[in-house]
């Protein structure tokens, strides 16, 4: 059972114990289909100790289980949080663990954290290790690296985007509602936080107005290709998206369309090939829309573009969803 969890400085595979912790790994699995982490940030980062998110109000204090999702619950403090899951044993002992944090009442909602060392057995009677990074190691070592206050949060925000499921050998919970796209991301705050913006570098103190006028403007576009690729998410399989047409993001500014479709048309006829652009700046959101002719070309250029370096940036590619075509 493994989860790619999607952040803004990075991809990281885990896979989940189901055998030895099964409700948590329900939780887990569950909430990450509810899209419940989608925004989250990393509020809590310590080198040489963890990593820790999960909490949507991304204050610390948030959060719950997948069961305070349910509609017509029984509204009670019990049903928002799950019990602590520890047994059989299983140790803090590596780089790279992911464990459920003990909200101090030995229950857990939805915050965990990854282990950024190897002998943290001191945590054991108290969090619940439930799965083991596979893949992405490149990302913990830059969230053990990231510059912190002293309140071991990020100067800049480190925050998940999606959460992808690779295998889901559960069945739903009746009762849960699973949303067909990511929760609202209010741009104005990101625009306005005391934090380094996303993908924002600082600004040098010699650099004249007209230049850091530029920058800002750079900043405000990059949240907002943010905030559109997290929302852009493809919609459930019961949706069923168009055949033919091929979402692009995490583009380069400096990518043409003419670019873009002489790369992609060696998979076949492109009918279209448009990046957006923004309205009032006229630069590149980052994000666009490729039309093939055939859907058999559209599926060769799918599988075969992920994560390609497109003018030095690693795109990725997904099919379109109806709503994102309009």
């Amino acid at each position: 059972m493994s989860i790619v969890i999607e952040t803004t400085v990075g991809d990281v595979t885990v896979d989940l114990f189901l055998k030895e912790r099964p409700l948590t790994c329900q939780n887990f699995m569950k909430l990450c289909k509810m899209k419940y982490y989608n925004g989250c940030t990393f509020h809590f980062i310590q080198k040489d100790f963890i990593a820790q998110t999960g909490d949507p109000t991304n204050s610390g204090k948030g959060g719950c289980s997948v069961f305070g999702l349910i509609e017509n619950r029984q509204k009670s403090s019990q049903s928002e949080m799950i019990e602590i899951e520890r047994k059989p044993k299983l140790k803090h002992n590596k780089f790279g663990l992911i464990s459920m944090v003990n909200n101090g009442e030995n229950q857990c909602g939805s915050q965990f954290f990854f282990t950024l060392a190897n002998s943290l057995e001191y945590l054991d009677d108290f969090h619940s290790v439930f799965g083991i990074v596979v893949e992405g190691f490149e990302f913990l070592i830059k969230l053990n690296e990231t510059i912190c206050d002293d309140l071991h949060k990020p100067y800049q925000d480190i925050m998940i985007t999606h959460t992808v499921i690779l295998v889901d050998p559960l069945p739903d919970i009746p009762g849960l509602i699973i949303p067909v796209e990511s929760p609202k991301i209010n741009f104005n705050d990101l625009i306005k936080s005391d934090r380094i913006g996303i993908g924002e570098e600082l600004i040098e103190q010699d650099k004249n107005l007209e230049e850091i006028d530029e920058e800002l403007k750079d900043k405000e576009a990059k949240q907002r290709a943010l905030v559109l690729e997290m929302i852009g998410d493809i919609p459930d399989a019961e949706i069923k998206p168009p055949e033919n047409v091929l979402f692009v993001c995490k583009l380069n500014p400096v990518t043409q369309e003419e670019d873009l479709e002489i790369i992609f048309s060696r998979f076949g006829k492109i009918l279209s090939c448009e990046i957006i652009k923004d309205q009032k700046s006229g630069e590149s959101l980052q994000y666009g829309f490729i039309e093939f002719d055939k859907k058999e070309d559209c599926e060769k250029a799918y599988f075969k573009m992920d994560n390609v370096l497109i003018d030095d940036r690693r795109i990725h590619v997904d099919f379109s969803s109806a709503k994102d075509a309009e």
